[in-house]
């Protein structure tokens, strides 16, 4: 058998003002990462989280940060890190929100399943605790059923958790060849274009956590617009699903009988 291809990844942060969570979830990542360097992108934020990411940057070398004049969008920040990471020479991304909700504690169990695995995207799949938002919970399944049938049910654990492991290549490839994905839309349309691209998906569980505003919470969603960003989204992608369809059943009965 052959060994594992070695990767070189990073941890990759885009932030929007995230307010004081960011300065927790930077020092966590250090510290879980096991030497691994962050990249922040800024996409656009508030003179005072411009100024907290300044000290995060002065106080710790192996933070880097990127950063957009002007707010273009979730996906558009991480395609930003992600083509400047593979321009330094990484390979894999780790993705994590700036809002603290992503446990840097899984950061291991993540880049162990991408060390073992190089080749896939690594999804996590979120465990949510007794007091997470009901409507957040059972919205999702809506968006996980329509991103496994557009794959074939390829095992999309989760489509919308954050916390991932790209492929940087791969991930390059397909943003560049798709006019969305840029927004709120990203994290399910990647998902499903890079299973139609043909990558494994190895699922990893993460506890998630929602704080509130006493904590300092900060959440830039709202359910009219961005749902109807994922309706939207979805409908395109069902329309390239049913283009695919062909080589996707192909794909997947040549799988089956590669295992047999």
């Amino acid at each position: 058998m052959n060994a594992p291809t070695p990767i070189h990844p990073l941890i990759l942060i885009p932030c929007f003002d995230p307010g004081p969570r960011i300065d927790e979830t930077v020092r966590s990542a250090l510290t879980a990462g096991g030497g691994l360097p962050v990249w922040v992108v800024d996409d656009g934020s508030d003179p005072a989280t411009v100024e907290r990411l300044a000290h995060l940057v002065a106080e710790h070398e192996s933070v880097t940060l990127l950063r957009h004049e002007t707010n273009h969008g979730k996906g558009a920040a991480v395609l930003t890190g992600v083509r400047a990471a593979r321009q330094a020479g990484f390979t894999h991304a780790l993705t994590l929100d700036a809002d603290g909700q992503h446990p840097a504690a899984c950061i291991g169990a993540f880049v162990e399943a991408a060390r073992e695995h190089p080749e896939a995207l690594v999804l996590g799949r979120p465990v949510f605790s007794a007091d997470a938002p009901a409507l957040r919970v059972q919205g999702r399944k809506i968006s996980n059923f329509w991103a496994n049938l557009e794959t074939l049910w390829a095992g999309i654990g989760d489509s919308l958790f954050g916390m991932r492991i790209y492929p940087i290549d791969d991930l390059v490839a397909v943003m560049e060849d798709a006019r969305w994905m840029r927004r709120f839309d990203f994290d399910p349309e990647a998902a499903v274009r890079l299973a139609w691209r043909g990558l494994p998906l190895v699922n990893v569980d993460a506890p998630v956590r929602y704080f509130d505003a006493e904590e300092d919470g900060v959440s830039h969603f709202r359910y009219g617009r961005d749902n109807r960003l994922l309706i939207w989204m979805h409908l395109r992608l069902l329309a390239g699903f049913l283009r695919r369809l062909p080589r996707l059943l192909m794909r997947r009965r040549h799988n089956g009988q590669a295992r047999r």
